[in-house]
């Protein structure tokens, strides 16, 4: 007699998120603001539950979430977003199907109120991996994306993080003898930020599926331009079904330089490392030894998560098929 087939609200599926890492602890942030970033983690694993407990996709759950993260001043990310040197909102995100291989980036963007749909449309409307700037922009436009107006995206406290980071620049370069600073780092402060907050999610779906997406405003007083690790495929985002789904938050050009996202899938794939092995390798060697810092969040087809990082926290959490959402941000958690 033939199986009955598993129905597929009992197949396993999976969400991880992360909502930045950095010099995060008890003593950084107050309870009141701990339980904010608590209750918005929990809010973005609910969104993307929503849609892998009835069968979706994880694309589409991957975008779910990262649009909760986008719509909360919270996050370096949409309406959160940092400022750039010259004072301007400047958005990357990416997105990966782990069944097809397909991705879409945009980077560079001012006007897209959600960056991660832009990434989507890129993915599944055009035979392009990435757009940037007003290509980009205009590209959202024909597609009846949400636009809005750069003013958006200003929020007061992200405004005067880009003063007090344009005033350390200052200090930090300035080799007069007058501050104390001055002698102690001649690392510009763009490559020297604490605290990381781009945003990402990685998801397993009933079908057995992987996506991952990642979205950020970058660094506070990034140079005019720049584009970090989140955008690109490989580095900051990715995804194979044979292997894993990562993303990442942390100091892009370390990423890049070591095509870290990917660096992890290789050793899955050519080391036979699982998923948490993998993880810890690429964070000591490709991150901690070069200099860099922040995490990333990773999925296998099993549904086994990981969470690795070298700062003292990350905003993180995961839910799985009992609708239960867990979230950490300290390293003790």
């Amino acid at each position: 007699m033939a199986q009955a087939p598993v129905p597929a609200a009992n197949k396993p599926f999976a969400l991880a998120v992360h909502g930045g890492a950095g010099v995060i602890s008890r003593k950084t942030i107050t309870p009141e603001v701990e339980a904010q970033y608590r209750a918005a983690l929990e809010r973005a694993l609910l969104a993307g539950y929503a849609i892998l407990n009835r069968g979706g996709t994880s694309t589409d759950a991957v975008v779910a979430v990262i649009k909760v993260f986008e719509d909360d001043p919270l996050f370096n990310a949409g309406k959160g977003a940092v400022f750039s040197s010259e004072g301007k909102n400047e958005l990357d995100a990416a997105i990966m199907d782990g069944k097809t291989g397909l991705a879409g980036a945009v980077a560079g963007v001012t006007t897209i109120k959600n960056p991660i749909t832009a990434a989507r449309a890129v993915m599944d409307k055009t035979k392009h991996v990435m757009l940037i700037g007003k290509g980009a922009e205009q590209f959202a436009v024909d597609q009846h994306l949400d636009i809005v107006d750069p003013s958006y995206f200003y929020t007061e406290y992200r405004w005067q993080q880009l003063q007090r980071a344009k005033e350390k620049n200052r200090i930090e370069l300035d080799h007069n003898g007058k501050a104390p600073q001055a002698q102690e780092s001649t690392v510009p402060f763009w490559q020297t930020d604490y605290k990381h907050g781009t945003v990402g999610a990685v998801a397993l779906d009933q079908a057995g599926n992987l996506a991952a997406g990642t979205s950020t405003g970058g660094l506070t007083n990034k140079l005019y331009g720049r584009v970090g690790d989140s955008p690109i495929i490989g580095a900051g985002t990715y995804a194979d079904n044979a292997t894993a789904a990562i993303s990442g938050t942390g100091t892009g050009e370390f990423y890049m330089r070591a095509v870290l996202a990917h660096e992890i899938a290789a050793k899955m794939k050519y080391a036979h490392q699982p998923l948490g092995t993998a993880v810890d390798d690429v964070i000591q060697t490709a991150l901690t030894d070069k200099g860099g810092t922040g995490g990333v969040i990773g999925i296998d087809a099993k549904g086994n998560i990981k969470f690795g990082f070298n700062t003292e926290g990350m905003y993180r959490g995961y839910i799985k098929n009992d609708g239960k959402p867990v979230v950490a941000i300290f390293k003790e958690e």
